[in-house]
């Protein structure tokens, strides 16, 4: 047998062009063909699976060669190939074309991909998205479902989930595979949280996670929107109906800095801004009512995903941006690829500047940030990032709107609770994610503040295998 030909190049996924993308909001990166997805998939190792790096780098623990050997094993028949590496996707997550799209893979599972030792590693991100967009625009996913769906053993014991977004989705999926019955209580008027409010439409299409919010559905998930859980309804009343409570409540309170001027109008927290352009469709005013003034000159404070998010959103509304940052380049923690589509967009960059003042004009709007200069020393911080200090001199740079995208620390109503602990904003758990109240578990941003979609789901998974393992032993003891 000839030996096969190692491939060392990845296969590109064709893209929207910087210059036509920055009018619309359509999704930047198009994915792969079928032919496209098996060149890509012919270049893994197929590593065993009690070895595979890009398993243990998998928050949720997908069988990663499993399902791109399913695309090389079925070539000639792209139907059964999709179905069947779906099959194994969806063992470990339910949400493959969300994740596919915005998870971290180079920080996760291609981190150590052992081609990558002599290439470039496989585009593990591309292939499950393709995947998942393959069989929903063929019918596949319906047709999986409808043998997965009465194959599922009821049970009587009812789980509740608090929050609709990545961590809560997750474990309510997972739970309903087991047979649980469970129910969504989601704040907002559509579900999803973050997916839906947060990720702007060219990264993650809408119609993409109302797709997968489907498939839950079918797994015999109900999602309660508008229920505020606090005021509609509190936890106490939940543990009062249901056997376990699950907390995925998010991060969904913004941080904001302490500085003068920054109550004036056309300051924005991260959340705000996305929320009006993503939810309510700022970007279609005036068919939706709800706009977003951006003016000619925005500045975006910070340089995680999310600032990302903001600013590629308001140079898509027609303002010049700027991102500001205290540190250095190297500090930045959004992903490679959100940074560089940034720079294509025409978005800029200015690192070591610290706001101290927001300037108002005779109209209480914001017209201007002061910032300081700020110098970077050789030591390092906790996390690694290099500590820096003021050096005294400023610098001010207009604006017409400015976005603080600095972080979000937990819901304060969920908090609240009594007998709940709370620490640093986040509330506590234990190593199996419970909290300090029985039966009440807890992940995602609301016990680690704000982090990716991906650990969020892990979190989810992790806590859908707690929580059945509690109510297995629950039941027995009644028994």
């Amino acid at each position: 047998m000839m030996a096969r030909k190692l491939i060392r190049e990845r296969i590109p996924t064709p893209e929207q062009d910087p210059k036509e993308r920055i009018f619309n909001f359509n999704e930047v990166n198009l994915g792969y063909t079928f032919e496209l997805a098996q060149k890509e998939a012919e270049r893994c190792l197929q590593c065993p699976y009690d070895y595979a790096p890009c398993i243990k780098g998998c928050p949720v623990h997908i069988d990663i060669p499993g399902f791109i050997k399913k695309l090389r094993e079925y070539r000639e028949d792209p139907d059964k190939a999709v179905k069947e590496a779906l099959r194994v996707i969806w063992a470990c997550n339910t949400l493959p074309a969300t994740t596919g799209r915005v998870c971290p893979q180079e920080d996760q599972c291609e981190m150590n991909c052992v081609m990558g030792k002599v290439g470039d590693k496989i585009n593990i991100g591309k292939l499950e998205r393709f995947v998942a967009d393959y069989a929903r625009e063929k019918g596949i996913d319906d047709e999986l479902l409808s043998e997965i769906v009465p194959k599922i053993e009821r049970k009587s014991q009812k789980v509740a989930i608090i929050g609709a977004g990545p961590a809560g989705l997750t474990a309510a999926g997972e739970l309903a595979k087991m047979g649980y019955k469970v129910t969504i209580f989601e704040a907002l008027h559509e579900a999803g949280g973050v997916l839906m409010y947060g990720i702007p439409e060219f990264r993650l299409p809408k119609a993409v996670v109302k797709k997968e919010l489907e498939t839950l559905r079918r797994l015999g998930v109900e999602i309660k929107t508008d229920h505020i859980v606090g005021r509609t309804v509190t936890l106490e009343e939940l543990l009062e109906e249901y056997d376990a409570v699950f907390i995925g409540s998010g991060a969904g309170t913004p941080r904001f800095i302490n500085a003068p001027g920054v109550n004036l109008n056309g300051i924005y927290s991260a959340n705000e801004f996305l929320t009006r352009v993503n939810l309510m469709r700022a970007y279609k005013f005036p068919e939706y009512e709800t706009p977003v003034k951006v003016g000619k000159k925005g500045i975006v404070i910070g340089a995680g995903n999310t600032a990302m998010d903001a600013a590629r959103t308001a140079r898509r509304l027609g303002a010049e941006v700027i991102v500001a940052y205290r540190r250095g380049e190297e500090d930045v923690s959004a992903r490679e690829e959100e940074v560089e589509h940034a720079k294509e967009e025409g978005v800029k960059f200015e690192f070591f500047l610290n706001p101290v003042e927001f300037i108002g004009d005779e109209n209480g709007r914001v017209k201007a940030v002061r910032f300081e200069k700020m110098k970077p020393l050789k030591e390092r911080d906790s996390r690694g990032k290099r500590k820096i200090v003021g050096t005294g001199k400023h610098v001010t740079l207009e604006a017409d709107t400015v976005v603080i995208a600095i972080g979000k620390t937990a819901n304060k109503l969920i908090a609240s609770t009594p007998g709940l602990k709370v620490k640093r904003g986040v509330i506590e758990v234990d190593e199996n994610l419970m909290t300090s109240i029985e039966g009440v578990f807890a992940g995602g941003d609301a016990i680690r503040g704000e982090a990716t979609v991906i650990l969020a789901m892990g979190d989810g998974r992790k806590a859908a295998k707690a929580i059945h393992e509690y109510l297995t032993k629950k039941r027995d003891e009644n028994a």
